[in-house]
């Protein structure tokens, strides 16, 4: 939800005694949900005004203040002697919860601590995650989403979210109609086809959605309640979730082609209709349809890939920062990038128009860029992927590598002969950087920057242990997961983590802001290049080429503000009068805050 300062210049600023303190950027609302709407009292003082008394009151999260209900609240909204007797502030709870959280033994339950604590209250939840971001977000995100996700129908306990599937798909306008939410802003939306390195998971897609949103409001500052998470469950090609008798999704081998692109047809239909200003990020789609997906939809709706143009994006601003840590431009170096899925396309193609930005031609970006899928070297003549077409090299760049005829050449073949100074692993394949591999980069440059990307921990293309050990300590690293520091001849070596999360929450915020008709190129490179130069600001004389977590919010701050600048300038944003204003000023003021308000009951 959007929370501006009541100023002057907001025309909603006068609007008698009592007034709401949702804007909705020009246009004035109704209520956020038929349960309950934010205001503004005559002194400016902010407080929330519900149309639920007594138990209603505690069981929905986002009026749920627990403990921290003072005794006028409780007698007047019908509360009395349904808590304890002790009035606690939201430190105390805090401290509560914290210690809890830290007597769960295993990381899947402190994922389900933590669930709980949201569907019990969302600003509690929020609050909690917000102080302990570099300790939680592994939890709620990578790498624990993803045992959540597998594990989704049997530690099911509550609904949230949206789920759309072939049962359902026809019914989705009157669906979208019942939703409490009356202005979602940002959607996150999976088929999970392609979750993470770990697959097809059918119904437990909707976890990972569920995970990018906590960080869109932890992160990014965007209100919970205007944000939601959906499944299009089209079924799933997985043998043991469909004999699983726990399995909550539908049971049946996916849709694929036309009868597919129907139903998600019917679902942006649906989206377009209920709510128009929507932001939708396409979530861990697997890449025969990724790219189409975001191809149709692009110029229709304002939305984006995480996984082809967030990784793409995470991954440039890595680099950026190591070629700055080293001295030397990005144009210098050589570039192979392992798997050529949703992610390292995406990630090859950002490193290309990166290039193009200081000067390279089009093709001479190419001719630096190296991807290999499953088969080798992704050459023209030899794949039947348009998408990876415009990274494809030329047959002639082996000519003398002594490649067999009818032959592609292997990731070993192409690092012994192009000796790249960059290695970035996007394949899922654990342990596909081999010692051979790695000395090799060692022995052509000082400092090889390598960076295995793969999602969970346990596709991580190489240890980082293994690769400053078969480096001597030269190697720049970071990885796709969280790793801890790591000592090689007692020098502490920081990994940093290549997380979508310094991209996806500041892009999605300045978009939904700026109102975007659409995301555009241009919106997308300039998050990288605002999280590079944040690094170079404030990282890299510590020898760090990303930020740690626990810094996100600031990092979202200055990517929000870099973005919606870009979407100004190029014309996606429809919020031209917002041209000339502080723009960092601005996003700051519609920061949604964890924080319990005093409550008003009003019929």
């Amino acid at each position: 939800m959007i929370l501006p300062a009541a100023t002057a210049e907001h025309p909603w600023a006068e609007r008698g005694k009592t007034r709401s303190y949702f804007k909705d950027f020009g246009t004035l609302m109704t209520k956020l949900s038929n349960y309950f709407d934010y205001k503004l009292d005559a002194d400016n003082n902010r407080y929330l005004e519900v149309s639920i008394r007594g138990g209603e009151l505690l069981r929905l999260p986002a009026t749920n203040k627990g403990t921290a209900f003072t005794r006028q609240e409780r007698i007047e909204l019908g509360l009395d002697g349904l808590l304890p007797p002790q009035v606690t502030d939201i430190e105390i709870q805090l401290e509560r919860l914290y210690a809890n959280f830290r007597n769960q033994h295993s990381d899947i339950l402190k994922y389900q601590f933590l669930r709980s604590v949201q569907e019990r209250s969302e600003v509690l939840f929020y609050a909690l995650l917000e102080r302990h971001l570099q300790e939680m977000a592994p939890i709620v995100y990578t790498p624990t989403i993803g045992l959540a996700v597998q594990q989704f129908s049997w530690i099911y306990t509550t609904a949230r979210g949206l789920t759309l599937s072939i049962d359902n798909i026809d019914q989705a306008n009157s669906i979208l109609a019942d939703n409490p939410w009356h202005d979602v802003r940002m959607i996150v939306v999976t088929d999970a086809s392609a979750i993470l390195g770990i697959g097809d998971q059918g119904m437990g897609g909707l976890a990972i959605c569920i995970g990018k949103l906590a960080l869109y409001t932890a992160g990014g500052g965007l209100c919970p309640f205007q944000t939601l998470p959906v499944n299009l469950d089209v079924g799933t090609n997985r043998r043991e979730l469909l004999d699983d008798p726990q399995y909550l999704g539908v049971r049946e081998k996916r849709l694929e082609g036309e009868d597919y692109l129907k139903l998600v047809d019917k679902f942006v239909a649906a989206i377009k209709t209920k709510w128009p200003k929507a932001i939708i990020q396409w979530e861990d789609f697997a890449k025969n349809v990724a790219f189409d997906i975001l191809a149709r939809y692009r110029q229709q709706i304002p939305c984006f890939n995480d996984d082809i143009q967030g990784t793409g994006a995470v991954a440039l601003a890595g680099l950026l920062s190591a070629c700055r840590r080293k001295g030397e431009a990005l144009s210098e170096q050589i570039i192979v990038v392992a798997g050529a899925g949703a992610g390292g396309v995406g990630v090859a193609s950002a490193i290309k128009e990166g290039l193009m930005r200081v000067g390279l031609s089009e093709q001479q970006a190419r001719q630096k860029i190296f991807i290999l899928d499953a088969g080798g070297l992704v050459v023209t003549g030899h794949t039947v992927d348009d998408y990876k077409l415009p990274l494809a090299q030329s047959p002639e760049i082996y000519r003398n590598w002594g490649i067999a005829d009818g032959q592609l050449p292997t990731l070993l073949e192409v690092i012994l002969n192009t000796k790249p100074s960059v290695l970035l692993g996007l394949s899922g394949v654990k342990g596909l950087f081999t010692e051979q591999m790695i000395k090799c980069m060692a022995e052509n440059h000082a400092q090889p920057i390598i960076f295995p990307l793969s999602n969970p921990t346990d596709n991580c293309e190489a240890e980082p242990k293994d690769i400053l050990t078969w480096t001597q300590g030269r190697a720049i690293i970071a990885t796709g997961s969280p790793f801890p520091n790591q000592d090689y001849q007692g020098e502490q070596h920081v990994i940093g983590q290549g997380n979508n999360a310094f991209i996806f929450p500041g892009l999605g915020f300045a978009a939904v802001l700026g109102e975007c008709e659409r995301i555009s190129d241009g919106m997308v490179q300039e998050a990288a290049y605002a999280l590079a130069d944040y690094v170079s600001e404030h990282c890299l004389e510590q020898g760090l080429i990303y930020p740690p977590v626990a810094d996100l919010k600031k990092v979202s701050l200055i990517v929000a503000s870099r973005v919606l600048a870009q979407a100004l300038a190029d014309g996606s944003s429809s919020r031209q009068d917002l041209q000339g204003v502080d723009l960092e000023t601005y996003i700051t003021s519609h920061i949604w805050q964890a924080r319990h308000l005093p409550f008003v009951f009003s019929q």
